[in-house]
């Protein structure tokens, strides 16, 4: 992670120190602490601090492994699958993303496909490490049930992201990480903890009903994006993450914050391929790619055509500099879990 102010990295010794009280050995914690400080400073709220107490949780509650048994079965030069023991999502990821690289540098291309994980937070914090080693990157991962397959009246899909990466020949990556519903649960999750409304057209409540009321929203179901077609797309992750991976599917996945009847067992699909696999100009093409599209004309208000990643890359440069500002739940959090 990249350098942070003396007073983030506090904060970030302090998440250390909670994970290492609830188990995890010194580098688990390290790993795990920078993923949540990493989504404070992209802007990704629901998916930072907010969760701190969950993970701390399921810890307590046995059903996150905190000295987890790792097991990676190597299936050939380029392949390997992961076993990740029921561990905190982010050290399973970290392993992965890195043994996706490792492979692609040596063969052209990382699959690596993980089973008995948990929630890692954001698929974009590891897409990014691969486009830093001159990667292109498709991340898959499942969830919850949250939203409803099209035509269904029960939520059954994940928010299940979408992520891709790609270097671009400059210092900002192409990074889009997007769920595939309208809104992300975590942003739901921090707006219910803040007694704040979600917007309009995101999500039903347990009638069927459109709401604005975040608590509701929670019981209900979330709407996803483009109607079917969001709907084929959750579907299409729970395949790759799920079925293909060994891990839960089809709605099997437990909820992180309200479900403590055993482990998530999410499943997450790493790929990573060199750049220069088909064609040596990669960095040159990819330059002309964005440069047309940014000099297309503008509609009234917008200055810049942007490319996902670019706001978040902003973002993080910005808040680098600041100090995070904490909830005051979530400070409660960290007292309680502290002391």
């Amino acid at each position: 992670m990249e350098k942070v102010n003396l007073k983030t990295e506090k904060l970030r010794k302090k998440i250390i120190k909670i994970f290492r009280k609830f188990g995890l050995n010194n580098n688990h914690a390290s790993i795990s602490a920078d993923a949540l400080i990493n989504a404070e400073l992209v802007g990704a709220y629901g998916h930072g601090l907010s969760r701190l107490k969950m993970y701390c949780d399921r810890i307590s509650k046995k059903v996150i492994n905190p000295k987890p048994k790792i097991k990676t079965k190597k299936i050939s030069q380029s392949i390997s699958h992961i076993d990740a023991d029921n561990s905190i999502g982010f050290v399973a990821a970290d392993l992965a993303i890195k043994k996706a690289i490792q492979n692609a540098k040596k063969t052209g291309i990382g699959l690596i496909a993980v089973k008995n994980s948990g929630h890692y937070g954001l698929s974009g914090y590891y897409a990014e490490q691969a486009v830093k080693k001159n990667l292109v990157t498709m991340i898959y991962t499942n969830a919850p049930p949250a939203v409803a397959p099209h035509g269904a009246l029960k939520s059954l899909f994940g928010t299940n992201p979408i992520c891709f990466g790609t270097p671009t020949g400059s210092k900002i990556p192409f990074i889009l990480d997007t769920s595939i519903s309208m809104i992300n649960r975590g942003k739901i999750r921090v707006a219910a903890r803040n007694n704040q409304k979600i917007p309009e057209g995101v999500a039903l409540d347990k009638f069927g009903k459109p709401t604005t009321d975040a608590k509701k929203a929670l019981q209900g179901v979330q709407l996803p994006i483009a109607g079917f077609r969001g709907s084929g797309l959750a579907w299409m992750v729970d395949i790759l993450s799920g079925v293909l991976t060994g891990g839960n599917h089809a709605g099997r996945v437990k909820d992180p914050f309200d479900d403590f009847t055993g482990p998530q067992n999410i499943g997450h699909l790493f790929i990573t391929f060199k750049t220069n696999l088909f064609v040596k100009n990669y960095n040159t093409r990819i330059k002309e790619n964005i440069n047309r599209i940014k000099r297309l004309p503008k509609i009234k208000g917008v200055k810049e055509i942007m490319y996902p990643g670019q706001n978040k890359f902003k973002r993080f440069k910005m808040n680098l500099k600041k100090e995070i500002k904490i909830a005051e739940n979530i400070k409660k959090d960290l007292e309680i879990l502290e002391n």
